[in-house]
């Protein structure tokens, strides 16, 4: 049994999470706290194997209440909470630096709480199954002759975790994840992929040189283009442009962008993953990397928690393989294996 302690200065909060999560069999919520103060003595007493933590409280904030954890005998693991403004994303960032383990995003609107079950749920389970792994260094900075590209949206991040957290370093391929996110919580996206992914991963920027072994996060707010480049040896390769353009699907970063010219540029060395998300971002892009003579696999429906990125990939005939979630991994260090 998971074991959860919550902690949101909200009483509508505070009550929604409670009957979320209750009604989960592998999950008992043990208590409740409105802000640090009243959690840190509950950490120490109640010993829960996971807190769900609000950032903004009164008294003690959640960046004060995960500064003080670091001094307690006892610390559980730890998921924040985050509201979708531009000082949040910049706080949810921060506690990823100061420890915490993962991050969720509220909805705008908190009458949609209850939206967010599944994903909650299964965060939480994760958080105590996916632990740190060894970083493997790329042994040099070689530019990628081959390319996975990932797109996700609506239930992708604990999808992402798992994927990520399975695949072994140094793999002969750049990696390109573009997740629909607001602007400013890609970069605390990076730093938890960073820390549970054995090769590096960062936001992507301008300039970006698509190394072996890397791993890059597009840009909340910025559309990411590969571009091909040559470096000083003659090697090709490609590299980051990132683009203001118009959203597509009204999304920036859209899938579709970063697919599309991935095709371009790495043609039958271009390797596609669609996992959870909704609308139809993906298809044109995955359409694209087939006709270029790349490969495309989804994740199966029962896996995801919206499947109309899938859906839309299917309905043009540019899948060629839908894979269950736990074989994505395999899947693609399997396609970098046989392309050497």
């Amino acid at each position: 049994m998971l074991r959860v302690l919550i902690v949101d200065d909200s009483v509508f909060i505070r009550t929604v999470l409670s009957d979320l999560l209750n009604r989960a069999p592998e999950i008992d919520v043990i208590g409740t706290a409105c802000n640090g103060v009243e959690a840190l003595p509950m950490i120490e007493e109640l010993k829960p194997d996971v807190i769900t933590l609000d950032i903004q409280m009164p008294q003690m904030d959640g960046i004060e209440t995960l500064e003080q954890i670091k001094h307690l005998s006892y610390r559980p693991k730890i998921l924040v909470l985050s509201t979708l403004t531009s000082r949040d994303a910049e706080l949810t960032y921060k506690a990823l630096r100061l420890g915490a383990d993962d991050f969720m995003l509220k909805p705008r609107n908190i009458s949609k709480m209850r939206g967010i079950e599944n994903e909650l749920t299964t965060k939480l389970k994760q958080l105590l199954s996916i632990s740190e792994p060894q970083k493997c260094a790329p042994k040099t900075n070689t530019p990628a002759k081959k390319i996975i590209v990932i797109g996700s949206s609506a239930g992708g991040p604990p999808m992402l975790d798992l994927i990520f957290s399975n695949l072994l370093g140094d793999q002969n391929a750049a990696f390109v994840i573009t997740q629909h996110m607001p602007e400013g919580f890609t970069a605390a996206l990076a730093e938890r992929l960073n820390r549970i992914c054995p090769m590096p991963v960062k936001e992507t920027e301008s300039g970006d040189i698509l190394n072996n072994g890397h791993v890059y996060l597009s840009k909340g707010g910025y559309h990411t283009v590969i571009s091909r480049s040559i470096d000083k040896t003659g090697r090709q390769g490609g590299h980051i442009t990132l683009t203001k353009s118009a959203p597509v699907h009204a999304v920036r970063p859209a899938v579709d962008i970063t697919f599309s010219s991935a095709a371009k540029v790495f043609g039958k060395n271009c390797f596609s993953v669609i996992v959870s998300g909704m609308g139809n971002d993906a298809g044109e892009g995955a359409l694209a990397i087939k006709n270029a003579g790349g490969t495309n696999i989804a994740v199966r429906e029962e896996d995801c928690l919206v499947y109309g990125m899938v859906r839309s990939a299917l309905k043009r005939d540019c899948i060629d393989k839908v894979v269950p979630l736990n074989r994505i991994a395999r899947e693609i260090m399997k396609y970098i294996a046989n392309k050497e």
